[in-house]
Parts: C-alpha cells; structure tokens; sequence
C-alpha cells in the first residue's frame, strides 16, 4: 500500500520501532529496495534528493514506487529528502509524493519556522505529510565526519516551540550525525535526545545513519526515534560493487549482467538494516 510518512511512523511508536527511509540514487535499484521490505515483512519510506527526482523524472518515480507497493503488497512511502526550494515541494506533491521534507536548518529560528509552516500547510491541504528540521546535520570529508564546529545541536526548548508552531508531523534532530560519513563513526548525543524526547510529542528523525553505530539504535529508537535515513551506505556500495564489475565484463555484454549484483547488494543493506530497526528484543509502547 502507498502510505504517508506520518502513517507509518505512527505504527512504528506503537511497536516501538524504526521506519528504515533509504535513498535511492537510481531506478536500477529501487525494486530490490522494496523487494528487502516485502522479505522483511516491514514498511519501507523511500527517499529521493530533488536532484534524483528531476533526473529521473517526479512521475515516473511515483508511478514506479506505487506499482511496487501495490503489486508486492508492502506499505511504501514515498518521501522528497532535504528540499529548500518551495517549487520544488509542490513538484513533488503535484506528481505524487506522500511525503516531504523542508530542510530550513540554515535559516533563522523564525524564517525556519514561517517557511516549514507554509509548507506544511499547503502539503497537509493535500494529504501529504510534512518533515522539519532543527539543528544542522554535520558534514564530511572524503567520509569521515568534520568538526564539531558545523554542527548545531537541537535545543528541546527550541523543539517545542518548532513542532507547535509548524504542525510538522516528523521532525529531524541534530544530535552529533554527519551527512556522507562511511568511513568513521559519530558519538551521537543519546543524553540530548532523551531531553528532546520527553518535551516533543511527534515522531523524530535522524540524518546521517550511515555514520551511526549499529550497537546505538536501541537507545535511539527507545527515545523517540521513528524514522531513520540510511543514503551514503547504499550509494557507496552500490558503485563499488558496479565498478567491480564493470572493469571486468565485455563491452558488448548486457548491463543488467553489471546492475543485478550491485542492487543485490543494496538489498542485503537494506533487510539488515530493517532487521535492526525492527528492535525486536525491546517491548512495544502500551502507554
């Protein structure tokens, strides 16, 4: 079934879970993506950048991703990851996507604010679901995360007020992620997203999962956690895999005989990556 973020972030606080939102960076490997969920018997949020969605075209992706959810029988949502640009959102939106993000973390406390509002109305006027974000997420360097000094940590004051005033159904936090990290791990702030936690009442979100460590999710996903972005480990992967190939194949071989085995091994990150999630040695939420 083609689902909003909201809808399944909302089963995964009754199960005490995470939802897996993993980056495509090309159609090639977006069936062995949902396929990973069907073999799992979890949901799936599939995410792409504006940049993917306008080279591959919004219509076709919408069009692909619901006809795999529908025919494999797997709840898929279908989510713009980091978007700035407000034409671009209602792009989106007008081709199909059940769920976007307006990354304002950048901005002002104030103009993040009006903006993610803005669009938040205009996305829920139309049923689909709305992601902010507070606090920066850090970045890297050939892999391996920066300094502390371009990040900026979520404040759960600030984060009160944010989720109040923008009516965001999920909200990112910055607590010591870095976007593009694979080739390192952070510490990320658990002892802050406890504090965010217990003074928010929607679903949070972590950027950067590629660069978390795996013995970290529990904690993460028992504090609020309920949507994790998992892109770099995908992406770096699958070209490895396709450059290993490809140096070795005729040119005048079939590509697929090159693209299989580099979306099968996407495939095999994302059901262990579910199979985490899924924190099945944790009780549900019964509250």
């Amino acid at each position: 079934m083609y689902k909003t973020v909201r809808d399944l972030t909302e089963d995964a606080e009754r199960l005490n879970m995470t939802i897996g939102a993993f980056n495509m960076h090309n159609l090639e490997m977006l069936p062995d993506m949902i396929r990973a969920a069907k073999e799992m018997g979890a949901p799936i949020i599939i995410q792409t950048s504006v940049d993917t969605a306008k080279y591959i075209g919004y219509n076709v992706i919408v069009a692909v991703v619901e006809e795999l959810a529908n025919s494999m029988i797997v709840d898929v949502a279908l989510h713009l990851d980091h978007a700035k640009d407000f034409d671009a959102i209602k792009d989106a939106i007008e081709a199909g996507y059940s769920s976007v993000m307006f990354d304002g973390s950048s901005l002002p406390f104030k103009e993040n604010i009006e903006k993610t509002k803005l669009v938040g109305e205009y996305a829920h006027a139309r049923g689909v679901s709305v992601e902010g974000e507070l606090g920066t997420i850090g970045g890297t360097e050939e892999g391996v995360s920066l300094s502390e000094e371009d990040k900026e940590y979520t404040r759960p004051n600030d984060a009160v007020t944010f989720v109040r005033e923008t009516g965001v159904d999920v909200l990112a936090v910055g607590i010591g992620t870095n976007h593009g990290q694979f080739k390192s791990k952070t510490n990320v702030k658990i002892p802050l997203l406890k504090e965010i936690h217990q003074v928010v009442d929607v679903p949070l979100v972590i950027h950067g999962g590629t660069g978390v460590k795996e013995e970290d999710y529990p904690d993460l996903i028992n504090n609020g956690i309920r949507k994790f972005n998992v892109g770099t480990e995908l992406l770096v992967n699958w070209t490895q895999q396709a450059k290993d190939c490809f140096a070795e194949t005729p040119v005048n071989k079939s590509l697929r005989y090159n693209i299989i085995p580099a979306n099968q091994k996407v495939k095999e990150i994302v059901k262990h990556k579910i199979g985490l999630f899924m924190n099945k040695n944790h009780p549900v939420n019964v509250g």
